[in-house]
């Protein structure tokens, strides 16, 4: 009994730890990214039924955005997609990402290390599956995005992993 209570006592100073460590890690690290200011500004707030949101996104847009849900890695449109332009979130399009900052990361999904503004994202602890993450949501929409984890191979140190379905992609427009 007493080496049952050890061990229940032992995971739960790890797990504590392992989370502390990575809101330390959270904040050290996305305090090293610059933003441009231009981009500040969200102009207001989307809020919809679900009924609204249904008639306005695809059944599998609706489950990620609405529903947190996930899609399958590498069938999204833009996990290897390197055009030059701004993705969008799909339900609202607050401007999220730069073409500039999306980078391989063989996950399975689109990855860009760092946001065109930290305004424009929330970032929630999420504790589904029995893991401990980062969920990254829109902050105009509350739509659910994705994660970011803490293991990117650029400066900013970061990979925010973000569902295809989510985004909405604008090419640069090419000068003639």
């Amino acid at each position: 009994m007493k080496l049952r209570i050890g061990f229940i006592l032992v995971a739960f100073v790890l797990i504590f730890l392992t989370f502390k460590a990575i809101i330390s890690q959270n904040t050290s690290k996305k305090s090293n990214i610059k933003m441009d200011k231009n981009k500040d500004i969200i102009k207001q707030k989307v809020s919809k039924t679900p009924e609204e949101w249904k008639k306005l996104l695809s059944p599998l847009a609706y489950k990620v955005l609405r529903e947190k849900g996930t899609e399958r890695a590498f069938t999204g449109k833009y996990d290897n997609h390197y055009e030059k332009g701004t993705y969008y979130c799909a339900g609202c399009n607050n401007v999220l990402f730069e073409s500039t900052t999306k980078f391989k990361s063989g996950c399975g999904w689109p990855s860009f290390d760092k946001p065109i503004n930290k305004n424009h994202i929330k970032e929630l602890l999420d504790t589904s599956h029995g893991m401990i993450r980062t969920e990254i949501q829109c902050a105009k929409c509350d739509g659910h995005l994705g994660h970011v984890f803490n293991d990117g191979p650029t400066s900013t140190g970061l990979r925010y992993c973000i569902n295809s379905v989510a985004l909405k992609f604008v090419a640069e427009k090419i000068a003639d």
